[in-house]
């Protein structure tokens, strides 16, 4: 990974431990799980941070667009299985108590990742598994490098997945698909990622995070209430029929077509400039 601007430009923004990196970097917040040592994976320290990162960055109005990578060779391989051995999951809660501190675990991260009110995508300097594949999944777009490569993980070590990975690969790459790929447990690597959708751009690898900052930093220039509401007709495309969608999109156009924003987008055409939207 390789950050070629100015440290100055660069914000770094305390997280509470350094097994997750956070920073601001022209109005892209930027988030790096650092276990290189661990592919890293999550665990009682790193995810915490994440979760409270995501929160942070998403009411933040600096930040536009979010990027996530990982440092090192992989991007993140899911839980820490070592851990597992010997703390198990949830082994001191009742069965509907562990249920329950699963739900809200998964709701403040992956669930909050996807509904991010702005544009997010990850960098996948290497490989995505289990619940790593479910937090790149949840991003708006996933950049690989040419090494990368998607693993369920979850048959191998006899757990039926998390932090919706079922319904998000299935929303990605269809349903048949996703159940090959959580069946089979077979490595995708990023030549047929690129092909089935399950990432949008192969990269070489010592360009991965220039090209996908770049990807953020274009989408951040772009009216900060637009993209939200633009996210969120997108998303309930996932979510509801048709003429549902039609009237949630109607709402949304009029309160753009009503902003500052659109007055200075329509302006700054007339004047043939970059518009400088707010947010308003």
């Amino acid at each position: 990974m390789v950050i070629r601007r100015k440290m100055s430009e660069i914000r770094e923004i305390a997280t509470g431990t350094r097994q997750l990196l956070a920073s601001i970097d022209q109005n892209i917040g930027v988030i790096i799980l650092n276990r290189p040592e661990a592919r890293n994976a999550l665990s009682d320290e790193l995810t915490p941070a994440l979760r409270n990162i995501i929160k942070e960055f998403d009411s933040n109005e600096e930040v536009r667009s979010l990027l996530i990578t990982g440092s090192g060779k992989a991007f993140c391989a899911g839980g820490d299985v070592k851990s597992m051995s010997t703390e198990g999951i949830g082994p001191k809660l009742t069965r509907e108590e562990a249920i329950e501190d699963l739900q809200k675990k998964q709701l403040t991260l992956t669930g909050a990742l996807y509904n991010f009110s702005k544009p997010s995508i990850a960098a996948l300097p290497g490989p995505a598994a289990g619940a790593g594949l479910a937090i790149a999944l949840a991003c708006d777009m996933r950049y690989a490098s040419n090494t990368a490569f998607a693993i369920a993980g979850y048959g191998r070590i006899a757990l039926s997945g998390d932090y919706g990975i079922s319904w998000l690969l299935s929303k990605t790459i269809g349903l048949s698909k996703a159940k090959e790929l959580m069946f089979t447990n077979d490595k995708i690597d990023a030549s047929e990622g690129l092909r089935i959708g399950l990432f949008n751009k192969i990269v070489e690898e010592k360009e991965l995070y220039e090209a996908t900052f770049n990807a953020a930093k274009n989408m951040a220039r772009f009216s900060p209430l637009a993209l939200s509401l633009m996210k969120k007709n997108l998303n309930n495309s996932n979510e509801l029929n048709f003429i549902e969608a039609l009237d949630k999109e109607a709402a949304c156009l009029i309160d753009t077509a009503r902003s500052n924003d659109h007055k200075e987008g329509i302006k700054a055409f007339v004047e043939k400039r970059k518009p400088k939207f707010t947010g308003n």
